[in-house]
């Protein structure tokens, strides 16, 4: 794969990559309940949470690992290309989502 495509590749892999994550979270969080029953007191809250900074930091160095390696690297422009490909591919992947729910309802 040429040197200047490869950085395609790599954002839409992180793309999906973000999709895979959130399925996952979406998994639990719908079985949550099922897997651990009613949650009382603090523990609930404290769990959701550390699941949100959790996420934060999956899918930033999901989106932004990458570029920024290459931003370091010396190839500013390959990095921004990177992260706004990554950023669009993460919006077609939404709209495909959003697009099957629909139809499935």
């Amino acid at each position: 794969m040429k040197t200047n495509m490869k950085w395609y590749f790599y954002a839409i892999l992180d793309a999906v990559g973000v999709l895979a994550y959130v399925a996952i979270v979406a998994w639990v969080m719908t079985n949550g309940n099922a897997w651990f029953g009613q949650v009382k007191g603090v523990g609930g809250p404290i769990a959701i949470l550390m699941l949100l900074v959790l996420s934060a930091a999956v899918v930033g160095m999901l989106v932004f690992g990458r570029p920024i390696l290459v931003f370091l690297d010396g190839r500013k422009r390959e990095a921004v290309m990177m992260a706004i490909t990554t950023v669009a591919s993460i919006a077609v992947l939404t709209l495909a989502v959003f697009s099957t729910l629909a139809l499935l309802s």
